[in-house]
């Protein structure tokens, strides 16, 4: 069985689209998404007829644990129904957390669509989001972002549900620190960028 909840923003860039995307590589390190630690690069091509640039990478990330998942993580434990590490590998119990992230940029058609699903827990629940930009005007560009969010835990209902309203929860707080993360990239790279060559 299936719970989803679907989550919908949109937004505008006070940023022409080439800027927007190049300020989407440097996004991370950053100290307002400091739960994202590492950044791996899978894969990167161009696509010799379309131009279309696809990059893969895997986003390492710390997210604690829910303290519920925590709590029924120690009952079960002293249950003696699992051990401390089974139950571990079988929840997903360590706050290592990875994302697999696909990149589509095409310069022909401006537009930029980042898609990514969680590769942790997924077993359990799945995390999938659509970020696109598409200019607006010649100096904004447009903010699409979906994110989808679904528990798969027929058995526990009760879980699914408190999962999915804690994955909700984390998902809006992260994006809005994505938000911030980018709009402090893309003032370090542009607007200083701009003032410093007109002093």
């Amino acid at each position: 069985m299936y719970w989803s909840q679907l989550k919908w923003s949109r937004d505008c860039v006070s940023h022409p689209w080439f800027h927007v995307v190049t300020g989407m590589w440097k996004k991370y390190p950053n100290p307002k998404c400091s739960h994202v630690i590492s950044i791996d690069v899978l894969d990167r091509s161009v696509d010799p007829n379309t131009g279309i640039i696809r990059t893969e990478r895997v986003l390492g990330c710390k997210q604690k644990a829910p303290g519920w998942i925590v709590k029924v993580s120690r009952q079960v434990v002293r249950s003696g129904l699992y051990t401390c590490s089974t139950f571990s590998q079988l929840f997903g119990g360590s706050e290592d957390a990875f994302v697999r992230e696909i990149i589509y940029v095409d310069p022909a058609t401006q537009n930029a669509t980042i898609t990514s699903v969680n590769l942790s827990l997924s077993q359990f629940v799945t995390c999938f989001e659509r970020i696109q930009y598409t200019p607006s005007t010649r100096d904004t560009t447009l903010f699409t972002q979906t994110a989808e969010i679904q528990a798969r835990m027929a058995l526990w209902r009760s879980a699914a549900d408190n999962l999915e309203k804690w994955l909700v929860q984390r998902f809006e707080q992260n994006a809005q620190l994505g938000k911030l993360a980018f709009t402090d990239v893309l003032r370090t790279l542009w607007e200083e960028k701009h003032a410093q060559s007109v002093v």
